[in-house]
């Protein structure tokens, strides 16, 4: 028997019973469907986390002292910074790349104080780095060459009941460990929507931070990038171009709890995936194999008038074939429009978080969530379909192929 004449078979008991072949289609329809909203959701959630680090000041990539990754210490300065920007800057797909130092400081208005890290910044490269300082609330931002200014966040002015003009004093750790102090007017207060994150910010520009601890150039260099999904191929491009004395780290080393959550997030939809799968794959390999039982007459004649073993097989394979390909066309059908409904529109959890603060290791995260879509949907809808209706056949056909003839026929009759 040909792949032919077993496709028109197998079509032709399809259409038989249509009732039957009608429900395992939109079974799996539906579950595919539903691993797809699945899948385009938590890409787009992680998509969302890595942007929403990236943008809160982190970058997609830094570039480091070697030693900073095991300490963790601010006050490590960068080496040849100058040769590492301008490396970053000549790779293709770099946004914006600018300097940091950070050291840990005590602001002070009269009796009041509050304990901060002073950030020193590039005022004209900044904004295009870290959209919680984009919009000022009250004030400007830091200004080129103007020193002695600090731009702070709405909870830091509310602990020091300070304004804009407002001169305050702060105070930290020079480099022999030696306290040092300085005087910087308020010209800047931000408000970005998160409490915690309120609190936290504090600009300067590098050069009052050289001034305050007598360390002398960056600490680091974050970098911005255009296509986020190569950030990998684009670290290990740039690590062959810096110095030995600094090393490129991704997004996911520099915050490893908010990338651990992200993995937890891709495990548990692997899961759901998984689940759907298989109650699509039972369900399958239930009509597959009532097919069968009720068929066992038919398939003892066609064995008795000469049939192999393996054309019968290739006749359920066949079958099943069509159903992954009816079923994964309906999949589309379905996923397709509220995957691009999410891509587009998003699905807003402010109603959920009410009040709550939406903020994870100084990273503001979005209320919103837009999906992720693509052409990748459309192999993934086939794939899971005719994987799922596959495997499911494979009992029901090899139940079919150990049917005596002899004994299938007399139990019919």
């Amino acid at each position: 028997m040909t792949s032919s004449i077993a496709s028109r078979y197998a079509l032709r008991s399809l259409l038989r019973h249509k009732r039957r072949t009608f429900l395992s289609v939109v079974g799996i329809g539906v579950g595919c469907g539903v691993c797809l909203f699945l899948v385009s959701y938590v890409r787009g959630e992680s998509e969302m986390m890595m942007r929403a680090a990236a943008q809160s000041g982190t970058g997609h990539l830094r570039i480091a002292p070697r030693q900073w990754l095991e300490t963790r210490n601010d006050d490590l300065r960068l080496a040849d910074w100058g040769t590492g920007m301008a490396m970053a800057e000549k790779l293709d797909g770099v946004a914006c790349a600018t300097p940091h130092a950070r050291t840990d400081a005590l602001l002070a208005m009269g009796t009041r104080t509050v304990g901060v890290t002073l950030t020193g910044v590039d005022p004209e490269r900044e904004p295009h780095l870290n959209r919680l300082i984009r919009k000022v609330t009250l004030g400007t931002y830091l200004t080129s060459g103007e020193t002695g200014i600090v731009v702070i966040g709405k909870g830091i002015a509310e602990r020091l009941d300070v304004g804009l003009d407002d001169d305050i004093l702060v105070t930290a750790s020079g480099q022999d460990g030696q306290i040092q102090g300085a005087m910087l007017r308020v010209v800047g207060i931000v408000a970005t929507g998160s409490r915690a994150l309120d609190t936290q910010v504090c600009h300067v520009l590098l050069e009052d931070v050289s001034r305050i601890t007598d360390r002398r150039g960056p600490a680091e260099i974050s970098i911005l990038l255009d296509t986020p999904k190569r950030y990998r191929e684009t670290a290990d491009l740039l690590q062959q171009h810096v110095g030995g004395e600094s090393v490129v780290l991704t997004w996911e080393e520099l915050i490893p709890e908010l990338a651990a959550a992200v993995e937890v997030d891709k495990t548990w939809t692997r899961l759901m995936v998984g689940v759907v799968v298989l109650v699509v794959f039972l369900g399958i390999a239930s009509a597959q194999l009532a097919a069968v039982l009720e068929r066992r007459r038919e398939f003892a004649v066609l064995s008795a008038i000469g049939m192999k073993g393996g054309q019968l097989i290739r006749i359920m394979l066949t079958e099943s074939l069509l159903l992954g390909l009816f079923g994964g066309l309906l999949s589309l059908a379905i996923g397709l429009p509220v995957v691009a409904f999410s891509a587009t529109h998003g699905i807003d959890f402010s109603g959920l978080y009410g009040d709550a603060d939406l903020s994870v290791s100084s990273i503001l995260i979005d209320p919103i969530i837009y999906g992720d879509a693509g052409w990748w949907l459309v192999p993934l809808a086939l794939g899971l379909s005719l994987t799922a209706t596959m495997l499911s056949s494979l009992y029901p056909a090899w139940y079919a192929l150990r049917t005596d003839p002899a004994n299938a026929l007399r139990v019919e009759h």
